[in-house]
């Protein structure tokens, strides 16, 4: 592989976002390269989505999804994001999903869409893959990329830095210029070395940052990358107290395993207590077990202090039969025996884990950053849709609308747009020479898990909060000093990012003083 790489347009990460943005640029002709960190593509938080997508309910509105979305979010949603969301989002879906991809969801006896209720949903709206979504829609979304000749995709590159000419051009008079992207630095995780890729256009799509903590839904890449690499650049970042954590996560021996679904939930099963008693009526009388998730992990989580115990159950056996949890959770079923439990005869053990980052990179309506050439689009942006706490299966709906927004606004000034010539950013000079100690890595991202876990977690208060940030802090400056004597690995550049990402997120939650929507402060 050549150390520099020229494109229109580079996209790092291929979930619903960066893979529907990759597919509309290159269907007006754009030259699309499509990086992931991953050695194997379908890695992503998109493949291991669980729940649904927002459609439209038999009895739905668009006024009632925005009242829905809204609530969720606690009053903080951006109206304007709101709008584009429930005015494109359907129609997105007819056009990709259903007649582009052919993703294989859910169909009723009568031929119609299935369609279910999640927590926080006036109506019935939820398209479903049964329980494995996302990776329905992953592995279709795969298909169509690399069969695209405009698309060129490769593996195991784990994004090291944004390019911009303030900060790297040859001519150091670029530095009086307005900051502007013109690519990243990408590791090569097989060849061990760091290599350019130039690019008219760069978007980030790297999902979430739940790996900051000790309890997660996300796969092993979700460690803010994207997050932290915007930062440095000089992005705007907002809103990143806003971390939702999914109420019910599989729970084996002090570890959060695997999600359950919120579907399960709204298929009729009830959270309970070891006696198999239910108990969210005292939490959330009108909603109860289908309240927004945010009230759900709390409650819970005050159960299991009220109760002193290591987690709390879902009740499906007393509630569904055996066929619907065989037909509407085969793959949830399929991992939970694998524990020894079986959802028709057992209890299932649960407790909450971070899950969904509400904040992120700041972004206008067509995905741009606040940098010039810089888009973000997914998880790692902050549209303002969520506000202060999402709505149940509008993650994977904003990936999918602001994709195609983000493709459509980058082809539109393509022209316009000049790409940086290879002489003009210095190729790498890495500096390290030390091995890179996985031992040090591991105890210092573990580190990292167990403060935000337990400081910056379910329940805040001021002083657990400062006394995050002096560890963290003390944290970070270790771990930089860590970087540049080490030769790079994608673990180290993980570790980097997760401690500048860790930071973000209490130092917003030390700012919000007031409890609105998943940040809860007990003070």
């Amino acid at each position: 592989m050549s150390d520099c790489i020229e494109t229109d347009v580079l996209i790092i990460g291929c979930g619903i976002s960066g893979g529907v943005a990759a597919l509309e640029l290159a269907d007006k002709g754009a030259h699309v390269t499509l990086v992931t960190r991953t050695i194997v593509p379908k890695e992503s938080n998109t493949y291991y989505a669980q729940g649904g997508i927002i459609y439209e309910g038999e009895d739905d509105s668009t006024e009632l999804l925005r009242e829905d979305v809204i609530r969720a979010g606690a009053g903080l949603c951006n109206p304007v994001a709101v709008d584009i969301l429930i005015n494109q989002g359907a129609k997105s879906v007819d056009e990709i999903l259903l007649k582009r991809l052919a993703v294989d969801f859910n169909y009723s006896e009568s031929g119609k869409l299935a369609r279910t209720r999640e927590g926080g949903h006036s109506v019935a709206r939820i398209l479903h893959a049964a329980d494995a979504t996302g990776r329905a829609i992953e592995m279709a979304l795969l298909k169509e990329l690399l069969e695209c000749p405009n698309i060129s995709m490769r593996s195991g590159l784990t994004a090291v830095d944004i390019l911009t000419l303030d900060h790297h051009s040859t001519n150091r008079l670029s530095i009086y210029e307005p900051t502007c992207c013109v690519g990243a630095y990408l590791f090569d995780r097989k060849a061990g070395k760091v290599i350019r890729c130039l690019a008219k256009s760069t978007i980030l799509a790297t999902g979430g940052l739940g790996k900051i903590f000790l309890r997660t839904t996300n796969p092993e890449g979700a460690r803010g990358d994207g997050l932290a690499m915007a930062y440095r650049a000089g992005a705007r970042v907002l809103n990143c107290e806003f971390v939702q954590f999914h109420p019910t996560v599989f729970y084996h021996q002090d570890q959060a395993c695997f999600l359950i679904s919120e579907a399960v939930r709204g298929e009729g099963a009830k959270l309970v207590d070891a006696s198999g008693r239910p108990f969210m009526r005292k939490y959330a009388e009108k909603w109860q077990d289908l309240a927004p998730r945010d009230v759900v992990a709390r409650s819970i989580h005050q159960e299991m202090l009220t109760r002193g115990v290591s987690n709390v159950y879902l009740d499906l056996r007393s509630y569904l039969s055996s066929e619907h949890i065989e037909s509407h959770f085969p793959n949830i079923q399929k991992r939970c025996l694998e524990f020894g439990v079986n959802m028709k005869e057992d209890l299932v053990p649960v407790v909450p884990a971070a899950h969904y980052s509400c904040g992120g990179i700041w972004v206008n309506d067509q995905g741009q950053t606040t940098i010039r050439g810089l888009y973000a689009i997914g998880e790692v942006a902050c549209t303002g849709v969520h506000g202060a706490n999402r709505l149940a299966s509008a993650s994977l709906l904003e990936g999918l609308v602001w994709g195609r927004r983000a493709a459509e606004n980058i082809y539109a000034s393509m022209r316009e747009t000049i790409k940086c010539k290879p002489d003009e950013i210095p190729a790498w000079q890495d500096t390290g020479v030390d091995e890179p100690d996985l031992a040090l890595i591991r105890q210092d991202m573990s580190s990292i898990q167990h403060v935000m876990w337990n400081y910056v977690g379910l329940v805040r208060n001021r002083r657990r909060l400062k006394r995050a940030m002096l560890e963290l802090r003390n944290l970070e400056f270790a771990i930089e000093q860590f970087y540049d004597e080490a030769r790079l690995s994608d673990e180290l550049i993980g570790l980097r990012n997760a401690a500048r990402v860790a930071i973000l997120v209490t130092s917003a939650a030390w700012k919000n003083r007031r409890s609105i929507g998943c940040h809860y402060r007990k003070d």
